[in-house]
């Protein structure tokens, strides 16, 4: 049974930052890409950023140069680490993988 688990959220004020985990069970994880998204009230799911097997990164990019995706084998887990936050940053955020596996999501919100 595959399990994507997502923790680290929280409320956080503008230009603060937050590390966003996902720990990922009954997947080989170093072949799996691993991928964020989010979703505001109201909008759609976004791609935030993704990390290959292979460590190649892709950010959208409302987000590049503020966030960091990175993954650790060891740990079957992948990271996000987000900087300098902006109300615009405010949604859940999920982890994702392949064929179609998804967390039960993580909120952030950027407020003052």
């Amino acid at each position: 049974q595959v399990q994507l688990v997502e923790s680290g959220g929280g409320v956080v004020q503008p230009g603060g930052s937050l590390r966003l985990s996902c720990a990922a069970s009954g997947i080989i994880f170093s072949n799996n890409n691993m991928v964020w998204y989010r979703q505001a009230p109201g909008e759609q799911r976004e791609l935030v950023a993704a990390i290959a097997r292979d460590f190649a990164r892709h950010y959208a990019d409302s987000v590049a140069g503020r966030f960091t995706i990175s993954r650790d084998n060891a740990k079957n887990t992948v990271y996000l680490q987000m900087n300098n936050l902006k109300p615009e940053d405010t949604a859940v955020y999920y982890c994702h993988t392949h064929p179609g596996y998804w967390g039960q999501g993580t909120q952030v919100t950027v407020s003052s």
